[in-house]
C-alpha cells in the first residue's frame, strides 16, 4: 500500500536517473520522512519508529553533505527541488 503511493512520484522524476544515484537515495529517504512525521501525528509515543526516523534523517545528512562537498550546484538544486533547509553545520 504504501509503496504504490509514492512509485507514480518516483516514475515523474526521471526514468534514466539511476537508482543508485545520491539524488534519488536522498528523495527516497524523504519521501519516507515525510511518511513517518505524518505518521506520529496518530502516534506520538511510537519510540521505535522515532529511533528509525532519527537514523534515516542521519543518513540523509551525511548524504547531503557528501553532495555539498563534492558538486554545490547539484546540491542547491536538489534541496530546492525537495523543499529541505540548508544545514548549517559544516
Amino acid at each position: 500500500m504504501i509503496k504504490n503511493s509514492f512509485i507514480p512520484v518516483i516514475s515523474q522524476k526521471k526514468e534514466e536517473e539511476n537508482p543508485g544515484s545520491v539524488e534519488f537515495q536522498v528523495f527516497n529517504f524523504t519521501n519516507k520522512i515525510r511518511r513517518l512525521t505524518s505518521h506520529f501525528e496518530l502516534h506520538p509515543k511510537d519510540y521505535l519508529s522515532q529511533r528509525g526516523l532519527r537514523k534515516i534523517l542521519g543518513k540523509r545528512q551525511r548524504l547531503l553533505s557528501y553532495l555539498s562537498k563534492k558538486n554545490r550546484i547539484r546540491y542547491k538544486k536538489l534541496i530546492n527541488q525537495l523543499g529541505i533547509r540548508e544545514s548549517q553545520i559544516r
